[in-house]
């Protein structure tokens, strides 16, 4: 079986005692623009969603993992969702909560060690994500994973009266 553990961060399911860090991170408007949110999150909704986020990524069609550092302090989230095993592919979107936590190796092991039980556990073929063309940092850091830029919707989310442009990123398993 693929390890969801890397050398700064591990991986685990969302667990109720996560409800305070999911509210605080799903109502944060700074992340509303990549995650589509357009309201708020009560902590009942949140909390009837931890009392499913068990269900199997075949019937559901998504994952989320917490992205803990080896301290246990979770940092961050990981999703893959459309998932589509019949033709083995899944979005995959990251984040970091925390600025303290940014630019220091989370999130990219948090992408490699998803990549990997992707690509082994559940047989995938590829992956993908979006990313607004203003996000250097994304762009970085799924490039610098092997991401290809494959594409670019123009105009395609509009944020504060301005459209931004919305880059499609593959990566294909070997």
């Amino acid at each position: 079986m693929y390890s969801l553990k890397g050398e700064k961060v591990y991986l685990r399911a969302l667990e109720p005692s996560d409800l305070d860090f999911l509210y605080q991170l799903e109502n944060s408007t700074e992340v509303w623009e990549v995650s589509g949110t357009t309201a708020p999150y009560s902590k009942q909704v949140l909390e009837m969603y931890l009392d499913n986020v068990h269900r199997d990524i075949y019937e559901v069609k998504q994952l989320r993992l917490c992205i803990c550092a080896l301290d246990g302090t979770v940092v961050g989230l990981i999703d893959l969702f459309d998932f589509d095993p019949k033709n083995r592919k899944a979005g995959i979107g990251v984040v970091i909560a925390s600025k303290d936590h940014r630019n220091n190796g989370f999130g990219s092991e948090a992408l490699e060690l998803v990549c990997g039980y992707s690509r082994v556990t559940l047989e995938m073929h590829q992956v993908y994500c979006n990313i607004l063309e203003d996000n250097q940092p994304s762009i970085h850091l799924f490039e610098k994973l092997g991401f290809e830029k494959i594409g670019v919707k123009k105009d395609w989310i509009l944020s504060e009266g301005t459209y931004k442009n919305e880059i499609l990123y593959q990566k294909i398993f070997n």
